[in-house]
């Protein structure tokens, strides 16, 4: 198990070294959109993993506390972007929409990442100082399957 814990640090730690955000099938249309839906799904993750022995809850919130201004600058910017393409209406079911999908597709977990493995993403994401790595690792983290140095985690 302490490997498979360092694997997954040293993994997401060259993760969040690259800065360009790679293409991600049309699924995550921009660095904003990439970072909220990060933050939702390790919230959503975390609360799932809250009843385990990788409960990563205060993780989290250090993340969430670490990164405020970084998250509350994506918010903001997707939702801006979101009026501008969808309208006032239109833009709060698009946000609406984009959180509710994202809560129902990690709420019975992640596809390949299990709590302890979170919970080491969540700590590592925490420490990192840099806002530029947040989109690179959001892209990494949500991606369907493993990919680059990730698919090495599992």
């Amino acid at each position: 198990m302490g490997y498979l814990k360092t694997a997954v640090v040293g993994v997401l730690s060259g993760a969040l070294a690259l800065t360009s955000l790679p293409a991600n099938a049309g699924v995550i249309t921009s660095n904003a959109e990439a970072v909220r839906k990060l933050d939702i799904m390790l919230m959503v993750t975390s609360l799932r993993c809250r009843t385990t022995s990788d409960n990563f809850q205060a993780d989290y919130r250090r993340f969430s506390a670490a990164h405020l201004s970084d998250l509350n600058l994506a918010s903001r910017t997707l939702q801006a972007r979101l009026v501008h393409s969808h309208g006032q209406k239109g833009a709060k079911r698009a946000l609406d929409k984009i959180s509710v999908g994202m809560a129902n597709e990690y709420g019975q977990g992640h596809p390949w990442l299990n709590c302890g493995q979170l919970k080491q993403a969540a700590k590592a994401l925490a420490r990192d100082n840099d806002s530029n790595h947040l989109a690179s690792a959001a892209n990494e983290l949500l991606a369907r399957a493993p990919r680059g140095q990730w698919a090495m985690a599992n």
